[in-house]
């Protein structure tokens, strides 16, 4: 579909959904977005939903202007996949043993590695810039540089919460791995810190929503958030790539005869901040719960644990910023599905797959979330369909 233009408060709202269909609190945060004095357009993808700080699925382009609470908590999270030589024929019937050792040697939820990963003794790690990266963590926030050590032992960890490494095959039935995470803990405390200073400036007293609170080019605390913001970014790419390389090296052991080979990693951030330019304009973009998706640009829609993904190339769309969804996007919120789904909900919605199906991951069940097919066809004018993906194990913190 192409997109339909609903009136916001300074700027039209672009949105690639029936609005009819947003529920009224998303909506409103929408419309209080669209008020903000920088912004230069607001495009919202087919998987939007209430969000913290602001709406999940909104890209937010802005003139000399950026909301750290738009960009969340969660700085730099995004997703990463890769396909691998193998086949649905060299898997085996049962899957439990590759999970646990998945689950072994990444640590998910809260856990963190006991020493720092060397990122030199993985296999293919490419450790250009490495040291460079930690000696940046010395300019950060004074008030989180006493979380180094933390940083540096959850650097290549899951994390809980949407956080998922799987194991996926294609139509094909060619195997691909595929994990989801950001910044952890560091991430966000550089977030926290920068959104208390932002909604204490004087500029943002009189918003109506104090969340949407901006730093402002040319000044002090723009500098700093922009320092941190790209740091914590380079962070979760970071954390990505080292779980992958890990997971990888779990791949070649699990199936030593199969001598697995894989092909080049795609990785792409959808909770970030880029520079770009549109309509002759250098704009700073936030894309909340969405990707990059210009011409030829690869990327990652995840659906939810128990359905399908979709790897996607960019058709590079400029009335959406070149963005596309990030997911499947949620339809009720946490709490609603706990209190509206079992733990054998779960076991029935995820048969087939080798996860957890326990009370701990109910807020995850896939009927908590949108069809990623609609999802997917609201979005023809965005990206094309490169592969569709089927997980077979789903790790969860």
């Amino acid at each position: 579909m192409s997109y339909t233009e609903v009136p916001g408060i300074r700027v039209p709202i672009r949105m690639w959904t029936d609005p009819a269909t947003v529920e009224g609190q998303a909506m409103q945060q929408l419309r209080n977005i669209s008020s903000l004095p920088w912004l230069h357009g607001l495009a919202v993808m087919p998987d939007v939903h209430l969000g913290k700080g602001a709406t999940v699925g909104s890209v937010i382009a802005m003139n000399g202007a950026v909301c750290p609470a738009a960009v969340g908590v969660d700085i730099g999270c995004g997703m990463s996949a890769v396909k691998t030589s193998l086949t649905t024929k060299d898997l085996p019937d049962d899957l439990s043993r590759l999970r646990s050792k998945i689950e072994q040697i990444i640590p998910v939820g809260r856990g963190m590695h006991s020493d720092p990963v060397d990122p030199r003794k993985l296999h293919g790690f490419a450790t250009a810039g490495w040291d460079d990266f930690w000696q940046r963590f010395d300019g950060v926030a004074h008030d989180v540089k006493w979380r180094r050590e933390r940083a540096m032992q959850q650097m290549g960890t899951l994390g809980s919460g949407n956080h998922f490494i799987e194991v996926c095959t294609d139509s094909t039935g060619a195997v691909w791995l595929m994990l989801h995470s950001g910044s952890r803990n560091i991430g966000k405390e550089l977030a926290e810190h920068h959104m208390e200073v932002a909604r204490s400036l004087p500029h943002n007293q009189g918003l109506i929503d104090r969340d949407l609170a901006v730093f402002i080019s040319d000044t002090p605390q723009m500098a700093a958030y922009r320092q941190d913001l790209f740091w914590a970014q380079e962070y979760a790419k970071n954390n990505r790539a080292i779980m992958m390389a890990l997971f990888q090296d779990i791949v070649r052991r699990e199936f030593p005869k199969a001598k697995v080979a894989f092909e080049s990693v795609i990785s792409c951030h959808h909770n970030y901040v880029s520079e770009e330019t549109y309509d002759g304009v250098e704009l700073l973009v936030t894309r909340k719960g969405a990707i990059k998706a210009g011409s030829g640009d690869y990327g990652i829609i995840p659906g939810s644990m128990g359905t399908g993904s979709y790897i996607v190339r960019g058709l590079g769309n400029e009335a959406a910023f070149n963005s596309a969804s990030h997911g499947a996007g949620r339809k009720m919120s946490r709490t609603a599905a706990k209190k509206r789904f079992t733990a054998e909900d779960l076991a029935e919605q995820t048969k087939g797959v080798e996860c957890r199906k326990d009370s701990g991951v109910v807020d995850e069940i896939p009927g908590a979330y949108k069809p990623i097919e609609k999802v997917m066809a609201q979005q023809k004018d965005l990206v094309e369909v490169v592969a569709q993906l089927k997980q077979v194990v789903c790790v969860k913190g």
